[in-house]
C-alpha cells in the first residue's frame, strides 16, 4: 500500500532502473575496443594454421547455440514478468499448476537434443584435429619442465650424426612415434629459461621455429608435473603429462612470431612458462637448424619421465 492508501506500486522507478541497466549493457557491449572484423571471431585471435578455422567454427557454433537458448529463456522470463504480473485490482492467488506433462517432457527432451548436437560436432572435430594419419614433414619434441620449455628438432641436419630412434634422451617417447622418425636424425635442440627473450620482439621465453606450409607434429613430454602446450593463434592446446605422451599436428600458414604459454597451473612460477613460435619459410627453417648445429646444440635434451607400465599397456591394447 502506498501512503495515500492506494495499492498502486511505484513502477516508474523500477522502469527507470531497467532502462539504466539496459543502457549500461549496451555501452559495455560496444565499448570493448573490438572492430567489426573482430566480432565474428567472438574473442578468438586470427587463426594461423590450416586446422584452426575448424576450431573457430566450433567456437562460433557453440556461441550461436548458447545465444539461441539464452534468447528463448530471456524471452520466457520477460513474457512471464510482463503478462503474468500481479493485477492492480485483483488480490486473490492465481490458479496453481502443480505439473504439466507436455512441458516437463519438453524441458527434458530439448536439453538432451542440444547436448547431443554439441557432442556430435565436438567429437567430429576433435577426431579430425587429433588425427595423426598424415605423415608429418617436421617433428618437434616439446619438453615441458619447471619453469620453461625445451624443443628437440627431430631432423636429419647436415653434419650432425646420431639417430633419434635409438637416442637414450628420447626413451620416454613411445615406439609408435619413433617408428616415423626420419632415418639417421641426429637432430638439434633449443632450451630456455624464464629469463630467455626473443631477440626480435623482446617477448619472454625461448623461441620455437616452424616452417610455413609444412605439417608439424608436436610430441609432448614432461620432466616433472603436468603442463599444457598452448600456441594462442593456433587455437589449439594439449596437456603435457609426465609418464604419458600426447601428440597433435598443425600446418602453419602465416609467417610471424606468435605467443605461447603454459595453460595448466603447474606451480609457483607457472606464469613465467612462456615461449614464442616463429613461423618462417622452409629455407629459413632449415638455416635455423644449421645455426643451432653450429652453436653446438646437437643431439637432444632429455624428453622427460618414461611411460608408466599401465600407460604402455593401454597403448598396446589400442593399437
Amino acid at each position: 500500500m502506498s501512503p495515500n492508501g492506494s495499492d498502486r506500486s511505484p513502477r516508474r522507478p523500477m522502469r527507470r532502473k531497467l532502462l539504466q541497466a539496459m543502457t549500461a549493457g549496451l555501452v559495455l557491449a560496444t565499448a570493448t575496443g573490438c572492430t567489426y572484423k573482430d566480432f565474428p571471431r567472438l574473442g578468438m585471435p586470427t587463426p594461423t594454421t590450416e586446422e584452426a578455422p575448424r576450431i573457430l567454427s566450433l567456437w562460433q557454433g557453440s556461441w550461436a547455440a548458447a545465444l539461441a537458448v539464452g534468447v528463448l529463456v530471456w524471452g520466457l522470463i520477460l513474457w512471464s514478468a510482463m503478462f503474468h504480473r500481479r493485477s492492480r485490482t485483483k488480490v486473490e492467488v492465481p490458479p496453481q499448476t502443480r505439473y504439466n506433462m507436455p512441458i516437463e517432457a519438453l524441458y527434458t527432451v530439448v536439453p538432451i537434443i542440444i547436448i547431443s548436437v554439441l557432442f556430435y560436432f565436438t567429437a567430429r572435430d576433435e577426431t579430425k584435429l587429433l588425427s595423426l594419419d598424415k605423415k608429418p614433414d617436421v617433428t618437434v619434441n616439446v619438453v615441458g619442465f619447471q619453469w620453461s620449455w625445451g624443443f628437440n628438432y627431430v631432423a636429419n641436419v647436415p653434419g650432425v650424426s646420431g639417430d633419434a630412434k635409438t637416442d637414450k634422451n628420447l626413451d620416454a617417447i613411445p615406439d609408435r612415434f619413433k617408428n616415423q622418425f626420419p632415418a639417421n636424425a641426429g637432430g638439434v635442440y633449443d632450451v630456455g629459461t624464464p629469463a630467455t627473450r626473443n631477440p626480435q620482439t623482446g617477448n619472454p621465453g625461448p623461441t620455437l621455429w616452424l616452417p610455413k606450409g609444412q605439417t608439424v607434429r608436436f610430441i609432448l613430454t614432461s620432466r616433472d608435473v603436468i603442463h599444457s602446450f598452448w600456441v594462442v593463434p593456433f587455437l589449439m592446446k594439449q596437456d603435457v603429462i609426465p609418464g604419458h605422451t600426447n601428440a597433435f599436428q598443425v600446418t602453419p600458414n602465416h609467417e610471424g612470431t606468435f605467443l605461447g604459454k603454459c595453460a595448466e597451473l603447474c606451480g609457483v612460477d607457472h606464469s613465467r612458462m612462456l615461449f614464442n613460435v616463429k613461423v618462417v619459410s622452409p629455407a629459413a627453417y632449415q638455416k635455423h637448424l644449421q645455426d643451432l648445429a653450429k652453436k653446438g646444440q646437437t643431439g637432444y635434451v632429455p624428453a622427460g619421465i618414461a611411460q608408466t607400465s599401465h600407460e604402455k599397456n593401454r597403448e598396446t591394447n589400442n593399437l
